[in-house]
Formats: C-alpha cells, structure tokens, sequence
C-alpha cells in the first residue's frame, strides 16, 4: 500500500488523506484517500490531525469526483464539515501492516537523498505530492537552490532504496537542466 506523506519527519504516524471538502448539505465531506483503495481511509480506526488535537471516526459513504465521499462522526452540518477543509487524516503506522518487500510508504521517502543516474546527489525527498494528474515527488537541493519536482513513475524514479536511503532520478528530457542541478548539489 502506498500512502503520501507530509512535510513531517513523525515516522511513527502516516498520513492516509486529507479533507477536501463538503459533500450535501449534512455534514459529509470529500476526503482526497492516500490508501490504496481509496475507500479504506476509514478503515484503520480513528485518524488525527496533524496536531494530534483531534480525533476523528471516519465512515466512507461512496466516491465522487475523484475523492470518497465520508462521514465523520459529530459532524452533523455544512458549516462543521467545511471547517475541516484542508485538514490530514494520521494513523499510527503502527495500525498499518508492514510494506511487503519492494513496497513502501511515501512517509518513508521523506529524507531520502535524491541522486541522477550519474550517482551525483541533487538533494532530498522533501514530499510526495498529488496535485490531479499523479503522484510528484518534490526534491529539496542543497542550499537555497529552487525545488525541483519529479514525476512520481517508473521510467522518471527507476529506483527506491528505503534501506540504503536514496532514490535515483532519471526526469524525462527538457524537464530540468541535468548538469546545473548536478553541479548544484555538489
């Protein structure tokens, strides 16, 4: 299962989505899923914010327009649902069945050294973002040099390696100058 993360370096909790908005006029909310079946959001028992300040019993209802449509229990009207837009879902990762061989959770990529094909280092995983069109990983360079964003596939990310602590970059051509972001990160 993978799962998105945040900029958060808490590896005891990960982060399974994130409330996008309302749904009706009773109180649902759209919920933009992490999880690999985006229907099990709710599955892992109660979910936190990102504070730990609040408790939430999430139950999915159906999907729409790309997110699940939940109720969260005590969330009862239009006003209370809108009031947790833009609020991360946490669960313990202890809640979570390890990552098969080869598999892992975006959490885990999260400070892992980003380097080209060349085995030169351009900088660290900062996040992993889904902004519509698929997963992109955000690379933060050494310095104060500009983010650089990958798109999260194979042919772009052809290795991950949570154990050693990197992952190899190789973004399709013309996305950025290769050789200045080499030479950046040196």
């Amino acid at each position: 299962m993978a799962t998105t993360s945040t900029p958060t370096n808490d590896r005891t909790r990960v982060c399974l989505g994130v409330i996008v908005g309302t749904h009706g006029l009773k109180g649902e909310v759209r919920i933009q899923s992490f999880t690999a079946r985006p229907e099990d959001v709710g599955d892992y028992g109660p979910l936190n914010d990102e504070a730990q300040a609040r408790s939430f019993a999430v139950k999915t209802r159906g999907r729409g327009k790309g997110t699940v449509i939940a109720r969260i229990a005590g969330v009862e009207d239009l006003a209370a649902a809108a009031a947790l837009k833009g609020t991360k879902l946490f669960v313990a990762r202890a809640a979570l069945d390890a990552p098969a061989d080869g598999e892992f959770y975006y959490a885990d990529l999260v400070g892992l050294e980003a380097r080209l094909e060349s085995g030169d280092c351009v900088g660290r995983v900062a996040s992993v973002h889904n902004y519509g069109a698929g997963d992109v990983i955000e690379v933060t360079p050494p310095g104060d040099g500009a983010t650089l964003l990958v798109p999260f596939t194979k042919a772009a990310v052809p290795v991950v390696d949570t154990a050693d602590g990197f992952i190899v970059l190789a973004p399709p051509s013309g996305l950025w100058d290769h050789a200045a972001v080499a030479e950046a990160g040196r």
